[in-house]
């Protein structure tokens, strides 16, 4: 079992930049494959990016391709997600998952795949 932590959500300005990191618990941080996911009240929650347990394969929404770089260290068992060119429309509840994998290059971009998550971390863009 795995218990992640997220932060470094906060409140920028429209352009601005952002890095998320998720803590993960456990020594066996590299047998998970890990996905980033966001929520805004009153709406379903949406994937963001993900990547693989080894890190070598990463998969992001339209939404934020060329805009969030997802990374991981797994000496550190943290994920980080690197937003910038923020937008108004990227307000919302960040949440980190993961999930036990064998298999080193997948990714997962369905919340319902995920047994794990953070509690999450705000996020508000302001014009």
């Amino acid at each position: 079992q795995v218990q992640l932590v997220e932060s470094g959500g906060g409140l920028v300005q429209a352009g601005d930049s952002l890095r998320l990191s998720c803590a993960a618990s456990g020594r066996t941080f590299s047998s998970y494959a890990v996905g980033w996911f966001r929520q805004v009240p009153g709406k379903e929650r949406e994937f963001v990016a993900a990547i693989s347990r080894s890190g070598g394969n990463t998969y992001y929404a339209d939404s934020v391709k060329g805009r969030v770089t997802i990374s991981r260290d797994n000496a550190k068992n943290t994920v980080c997600l690197q937003m910038d060119s923020l937008r108004l429309e990227d307000t919302a509840v960040y949440y980190c998952a993961a999930d036990l994998t064998s298999n080193t290059r997948l990714v997962l971009t369905a919340s319902g795949i995920y047994p794990y998550w953070g509690q999450g971390t705000q996020v508000t863009v302001s014009s």
